[in-house]
């Protein structure tokens, strides 16, 4: 390629005499001066530009530039002719370098393992060596040694003989006499200053050396515990007390871990036994445990905090270990089947194990207790849950008839041993909800050691609170309400209809929380796991606070369901089938028109009260056999619920007490000998209760009050108490068929008894 260059210019690069004789050089020849190793650009530029003007250095940059273009372009060129071999080339100096990477990768691991090999071999001997020999020299260059001399002597050679040997005890001896032997030598000054130095460093590298040794023999599997407590206290005594204890626990940990995989591995991930596998398991861990820590105690002492410390953290370790095995294998599965037996049951093998280390100092139980408590809660809520749903589930085809708890197991209402002659009778549900409840509490001993007492009570108030409701909802009144309102399983209930079955729907409440649930509740305790006298002593035993508390809440709750019962019939006396109350003041105001004297007996409502009253008693009695409180209690609310009624109902007194309709002679004897026949037949059946009385009490006096208010002397007007008395009895006879009285109108006048009330 020719190219034209600017005039002048041509001297300018290379030697001009040439290119001015040959003008057509190559590019290569006319590149030739650039390419010489000591070409200097700014030398050749200062040089040529001194005899050029202007125009010359222009033409000269635009020259250069084009030679720039040019040798790119042959640049390309040359790259676009040999592309096959450029590519070959790179490859080939690109493995070519990473083989040079690899080659001094090598070398440098090499390097380093001949380093170390060198260093942990032979230098710890090759200085000892020198050492020894320094020290040789020393002694050789003397002709008459001293004792001390030939001793030191003596002593380094048995002493490398010894470690060489490995004869550790006799090592120890020799260290001892090497020792007191320096602070004879320091006092007496027996060596020179350099030789004694030479003494010192030798027994720091001899004790270190035989640590090392003592070390390696902790760490060996085959190490038998009692070797391995001797070497401990070798390592101790020569001033690694801290390692010593380090490998000890180390030892102790190893063969804990050994033991637990070989244990694991027989077992093959399959737990067929839960209380074999947490018996096997739990002897293992806590007996290394308390074999580590007699070890420590030993060897150790109590004196050192540190010593302590590790240990109690070490231990500590182990356990966790455990525990989290056993979440694994057992507790985690039960919890959530709500297997509460398995989980306690591990639970009580696991605690004891731990107890029997508390004589080493070692309190583990709050780890196992922060690991299980979940758990074991978990499971107890399951069970509770279960309870609720079982009872409910039966609940749904109840015929509410009372029988004894069948003896069969497979009936699956409640196990055979819970079953005698003495037991009550209840109904299908309460026999259910009975027989799971003693299931719950039958050895949960270990439900107080994890602090689950209190959550046992309550989660037993809460089901006990379910099956309660479920007995409202049985009740007439109550389940067209209930039922309709709520969705869930357990509101839908056969109601119970007649009186007998809806006493017995009481009665299940009643039984339930005055004897059987207190019967379970007490296996909870400590005091319950005493001899036979214990168990049968329930009632020294629910004496205890959180025992009484729960019955206060469990009569609470059957209080609700007895107010259910009394509301719901009073209201039948109280209102007729049209909601009208039969309960009012016309009967009474009535009276005063009709021309005639009453025939006195008592008012129809209230001998429906006797009646029913009557009735339920007659129920009661044959429900609550040997039991006359429960019956008298349920009369006493009944018989309450009515008189309260009237007593509180300002429809009745209201215009009786603004005298707006007020009450006549006729309506005051009436109501007076009507709450006289209340009180008479209330204290015939023992059910007259201080509040019933004082009740009867307030509405006699308030009717007194009114008819006063209205400008009668009422003393005027009621007889004696005894005529109520006599006829309020009367009444009862008739009513019960014992004795038929036909009273006169003269004899049964009030009047004709010639003897009024006073005051």
């Amino acid at each position: 390629m020719a190219f034209v260059t600017p005039r002048g210019s041509l001297s300018s690069i290379g030697d001009s005499t040439e290119l001015e004789t040959n003008p057509n050089l190559t590019l290569s020849d006319k590149l030739r001066v650039f390419k010489s190793s000591s070409f200097d650009p700014n030398a050749f530029i200062q040089t040529k530009s001194r005899a050029m003007n202007e125009k010359e250095i222009r033409h000269l940059c635009v020259y250069l530039v084009d030679l720039k273009k040019a040798s790119a372009e042959e640049m390309r060129k040359s790259v676009l002719a040999n592309y096959s071999s450029f590519i070959r080339t790179s490859k080939e100096i690109s493995d070519l370098e990473g083989e040079l990477v690899s080659m001094r990768n090598l070398l440098v691991t090499q390097a380093a393992s001949v380093h170390a090999i060198a260093e942990g071999c032979q230098l710890s001997t090759l200085v000892a060596r020198k050492e020894n020999s320094d020290m040789e020299e020393i002694l050789s260059q003397k002709t008459d040694l001293s004792k001390a001399e030939k001793w030191l002597i003596e002593f380094l050679e048995t002493l490398e003989v010894l470690l060489a040997e490995k004869r550790v005890d006799e090592a120890m001896a020799k260290l001892e006499e090497g020792k007191q032997m320096a602070e004879e030598i320091t006092r007496e000054k027996a060596l020179s200053p350099v030789l004694f130095q030479a003494l010192e460093d030798a027994l720091a590298d001899k004790k270190k050396k035989l640590a090392d040794q003592l070390a390696e023999t902790m760490g060996q599997s085959s190490t038998r515990n009692s070797e391995i407590r001797s070497t401990a206290l070798a390592l101790k005594k020569i001033g690694d007390g801290p390692r010593a204890h380090t490998l000890l626990l180390n030892a102790h940990k190893e063969k804990l871990q050994r033991k637990m995989n070989g244990f694991e591995s027989t077992n093959d991930g399959r737990v067929k036994a839960s209380a074999q596998y947490t018996t096997t398991l739990s002897q293992l861990v806590f007996s290394i445990i308390s074999r580590a820590a007699t070890d420590s105690l030993t060897v150790f002492g109590k004196e050192e905090p540190a010593y302590s410390s590790e240990l109690v953290t070490w231990a500590v370790g182990q356990v966790e270990n455990c525990a989290l095995l056993l979440k694994k294998r057992i507790l985690a599965s039960a919890a959530a089947t709500g297997g509460l037996r398995v989980a306690v049951e591990c639970v009580h093998i696991c605690m004891s194990h731990c107890q029997l280390l508390e004589v080493n100092g070692l309190a583990l139980s709050p780890v196992l207790l922060k690991h299980f408590r979940p758990l074991v809660e978990q499971a107890l809520n399951n069970n509770l849950k279960r309870i609720e749903l079982s009872t409910a589930a039966i609940a749904l085809g109840e015929d509410w008839s009372l029988v004894y708890a069948p003896i069969s197991r497979n009936s699956g209402l409640t196990p055979a041993s819970t079953v005698s002659s003495s037991q009550p009778k209840l109904s299908s549900s309460a026999h259910k909800f009975n027989s799971l409840v003693q299931e719950l509490f039958e050895d949960v001993e270990p439900l107080e050691i994890l602090q689950l007492d209190a959550l046992a009570y309550e989660g037993l108030l809460r089901v006990f609170n379910s099956y309660i409701n479920l007995l409202i909802n049985a009740l007439p009144g109550s389940v067209e309400t209930e039922n309709l309102e709520g969705t869930s399983v357990h509101k839908i209930v056969k109601m119970a209809e007649t009186e007998a079955q809806q006493i017995a729907v009481l009665a299940n409440a009643i039984l339930l929380a005055d004897e059987l649930i207190p019967r379970a509740v007490v296996k909870l305790s400590h005091s319950s796991k005493g001899d036979e006298s214990h168990r049968k002593g329930s009632d020294k035993q629910q004496r205890l606070p959180e025992q009484r508390e729960l019955k206060k809440r469990l009569q609470r709750e059957v209080d609700r369901l007895r107010d259910s019962f009394c509301r719901q019939h009073a209201l039948e006396l109280i209102f007729n089938e049209e909601g009208e109350t039969r309960l009012n003041a016309m009967m009474y105001l009535s009276l005063e028109g009709q021309g005639q004297q009453p025939e006195w007996f008592p008012s129809a409502i209230f001998q429906e009260l006797f009646a029913k009253l009557t009735r339920v008693a007659n129920i009661a009695t044959d429900m609550f056999v040997g039991k006359d409180r429960y019956a008298t209690l349920l009369l006493m609310r009944l018989a309450e619920s009515v008189i309260l009624f009237l007593a509180d109902d300002q429809a009745f007194w209201g215009g009786i007490e603004t005298g707006t309709t007020p009450l006549g002679p006729l309506g005051l004897q009436q109501l007076y000998l009507d709450m006289q026949f209340v009180m008479i037949f209330a204290s015939q059946g023992r059910y007259l209760s201080r509040h019933l009385h004082q009740s009867i009490k307030d509405i006699i006096s308030k009717a007194i009050e009114a008819v006063a208010a209205t400008g009668q002397d009422p003393n005027s007007i009621l007889p004696e108490d005894e005529w109520f008395v006599e006829v309020a009895q009367i009444a009862v006879k008739t009513l019960t068929g014992k004795a038929a009285f036909d009273i006169d109108d003269d004899d049964g006048s009030p009047y004709a008894a010639g003897s009024y009330k006073e005051g």
